[in-house]
């Protein structure tokens, strides 16, 4: 197959370069309308909107995000994913363009759905492609990396819509201040739709289809190994047993619940779960509203507050770091039971939400995705699978984002106590329902669900030693096999 870059390191870095910049867009379209809505030029085009169209608005991208989701689960399968992450920055782009000419508020609404179902499409897409192209051993690095390059995104958008806050509404060229930030979504737009020409196709998705060769050349360009080298051979049987395994339980809408031998729908409603628990515990509160919140409810400036809104947001990078290097020795279980365990508290009232805010986020932060819902489910399931737990995402994003306005205004402080008992409320949950994934490869995870209580096999490993060893021995027999076999025939 194809592509732009040399074997081994310089193509998984191509690799990872395609999907953090597609990381960064999908940060930078989350945080761009923060420092919008409150602007002067913004408010007058569409009417001054009260707290309900306000929440439409704004809430509208993350209904067309889960649309997206639909989409991804329609055609997912059959555009492979480097095509349907292209297909995501089309949709993104077009979407662009009919926010950033907006001019009323069916237009604008119009235009967020249409940028949100890019959105979707490739948040359902892109963390499959990834974790589909990594080693095990480096996946949960490369995973926890993912909100790192989100929290670049919204702290770019927060920074620009702060440096546009300088135009005068009074000026003639007053709605730059907010058309140009929303334009710029297509530059990155461009730079991802270019990376991913120079990027192969999934290995796994290649077999599936039946092009075995061409999967084979990929897994060995990835790793820069010939095809019969240990690691190539066990990474594709691998791949073909988990297939064989999952033949045997096709995905279908009346398997969705049912208890299948390798466990789809339980697989499935765990990602769908764990998306569902990052947007019930209130981040995205803090990522739309904050500079509306600080400057409504706290008393603050609309230029300070969007000083005080970037600065709280560099917390998302920054909080990104440590599990980013280390989160294959953390584990899974651990860093999310923690982080679920931060909070938002603001028993003083809005003033004393300015010290809990950054390190809520900083926990938060990496629950965007921990690699959860890409990484637990079987091949057979995984595009569709995947699809059903982002979309899981987007609809609670949709409902949170759309009523957080009305609670502000109407609850103000004691709205922040509906997120400090959700996020109580995670702990347990997460401590008797998920397995330990980390360090595991995505076929070995498919053997974990194949146990009767796969939290605690994911905890006890002792059984995936014994068959390391053993699949060891096979392929260096098979090895010594061939050699031989070549010196009878010449």
């Amino acid at each position: 197959m194809l592509h732009w870059f040399s074997k081994g390191r310089p193509l998984q870095l191509a690799i990872s370069a395609t999907c953090s910049f597609a990381f960064i867009l999908f940060g930078y379209d989350q945080g761009v309308f923060s420092g919008i809505i409150g602007n002067e030029n913004f408010l007058d085009t569409f009417g001054h909107p009260n707290d309900s169209t306000e929440g439409i608005i704004v809430s509208s991208y993350n209904l067309g995000c889960f649309a997206g989701c639909i989409l991804t689960f329609i055609v997912g399968d059959f555009l492979g994913r480097r095509r349907a992450m292209w297909t995501a920055m089309l949709i993104i782009t077009i979407g662009a363009v009919l926010q950033a000419i907006a001019y009323s508020v069916p237009h604008i609404i119009i235009a967020r759905i249409i940028t949100g179902m890019g959105t979707g499409m490739e948040t359902s897409t892109v963390p499959m492609y990834q974790s589909e192209l990594c080693k095990p051993e480096y996946r949960g690095r490369i995973v926890a990396s993912e909100p790192m390059f989100v929290g670049i995104g919204i702290v770019t958008a927060y920074w620009f819509d702060y440096g546009m806050n300088f135009i005068s509404s009074n000026s003639s060229s007053a709605s730059i201040a907010w058309r140009l930030p929303i334009a710029c979504q297509i530059l990155f737009t461009i730079v991802v739709s270019i990376l991913i020409l120079a990027v192969p196709e999934s290995p796994r998705w290649l077999y599936q289809k039946g092009r075995d060769a061409e999967a084979m050349q990929v897994l060995s360009d990835v790793y820069d190994k010939p095809f019969d080298d240990i690691e190539v051979v066990k990474e594709a049987r691998d791949i073909k047993e988990a297939m064989k395994l999952e033949e045997e339980n096709a995905f279908q809408w009346r398997n969705l619940l049912q208890r299948d031998s390798v466990q789809t729908g339980r697989r499935v409603l765990l990602a769908w779960g764990m998306q569902c628990m990052n947007q019930i515990g209130g981040i995205n509160l803090v990522v739309y509203y904050l500079p509306t919140a600080l400057t409504d409810n706290v008393g603050l400036s609309r230029q300070m507050a969007l000083i005080l809104g970037g600065c709280i947001n560099i917390m998302f990078p920054i909080g990104s770091l440590i599990p980013s290097f280390f989160l294959d020795q953390m584990g899974r279980r651990k860093p999310m039971m923690i982080w679920y365990s931060s909070r938002e508290d603001d028993s003083d009232g809005f003033r004393g939400f300015l010290l809990p805010i950054p390190v809520y986020i900083w926990g938060r932060t990496k629950l965007y995705t921990l690699g959860i819902c890409p990484e637990i489910l079987p091949l057979h399931a995984r595009a569709k699978g995947t699809a059903i737990g982002i979309s899981s995402n987007w609809i609670w994003n949709f409902a949170i984002v759309m009523i957080t306005p009305i609670i502000l205004n109407r609850l103000q402080w004691k709205a922040y106590l509906i997120f400090v008992a959700t996020n109580a409320l995670f702990v347990p949950v997460v401590y008797f329902l998920y397995p330990e994934t980390s360090r595991l490869s995505l076929e070995e995870i498919d053997l974990l669900f194949l146990k009767s209580d796969p939290v605690k096999a994911s905890l006890d490993r002792s059984w995936m030693e014994r068959r390391h060893d053993l699949e060891s021995k096979i392929v260096e027999k098979e090895k010594g096999s061939e050699e031989r076999f070549e010196v009878v025939d010449q």
